[in-house]
């Protein structure tokens, strides 16, 4: 069946989504799709698409859920600049349970994370604490976006780079959820830290040297060649040590 309806990113289903995008202005991020690759591959995609009708971005799960889902893994993370807003990382259901797939999208400059939901299971009030505990180590806003009823669970929530819950959908119902993110509020959280106290983007303090693991040598949820402004009102511990 998953064969039967999956279709190449050129195809007519992507193509009308374009043209929607379009007609409506907007940003459009319409779940995933069934992907027909290149080399006859079936992904579970995600789309970008911008109001020029353009698709801007894409991303193939790379965590399917095993072993109900036969999706063949994507192989790469996804970031989409959205100018005048800022950076989206991508991905899909699954993804949001292995830690190190929202950690990487942080390192490659996400200021909101999308993740896109098919949860049909009870498990969806686990994916909820995921959200928030995504959205706190990596100083994130993450928006997990589930199926409503009768298929899905609902429950889709927005949380801020702090980890607090800006909207929620209270349970399956179908509903329109919405809020107003301020993608600038990122940095000023990673540079003073959450709640102007703990910021895990800095891997060392008063100068002494960072932990020896890849995920900490430059810095954790800052880009790799990510400088930051100076500012004379920050805490002598939380400004850069002078050269040697």
């Amino acid at each position: 069946m998953l064969q039967a309806s999956a279709e190449p990113l050129d195809g007519p289903r992507v193509t009308e989504l374009k043209r929607l995008a379009k007609d409506l202005n907007i940003w459009l991020v319409p779940g995933s799709v069934c992907e027909h690759g290149p080399e006859g591959q079936l992904f579970n995609t995600q789309l970008v698409l911008s109001p020029d009708g353009e698709l801007a971005g894409y991303y193939r799960k790379i965590f399917p859920w095993r072993p109900f889902e036969p999706y063949d893994p994507g192989d790469k993370f996804t970031t989409v600049d959205l100018p005048g807003i800022g950076k989206v990382g991508l991905n899909i259901c699954y993804d949001a349970w292995y830690p190190e797939v929202s950690r990487q999208l942080a390192w490659m400059g996400a200021e909101v994370v999308i993740n896109v939901v098919k949860t049909t299971t009870p498990d969806r009030k686990q994916e909820l604490i995921l959200a928030r505990a995504n959205a706190i180590v990596n100083q994130v806003f993450m928006v997990s976006v589930n199926c409503a009823g009768p298929t899905g669970k609902g429950q889709s929530i927005i949380v801020g780079p702090e980890g607090n819950t800006l909207a929620e959908a209270p349970d399956d119902q179908p509903q329109l959820l919405t809020s107003e993110l301020d993608l600038a509020a990122v940095e000023p959280v990673r540079t003073h830290g959450t709640e102007t106290s703990t910021a895990p983007g800095r891997s060392s303090a008063r100068g002494s040297p960072p932990s020896n693991f890849p995920s900490t040598k430059a810095g954790s949820t800052r880009p790799p060649g990510h400088r930051r402004p100076t500012s004379p009102k920050e805490p002598p511990w939380q400004q850069p040590s002078p050269p040697r």
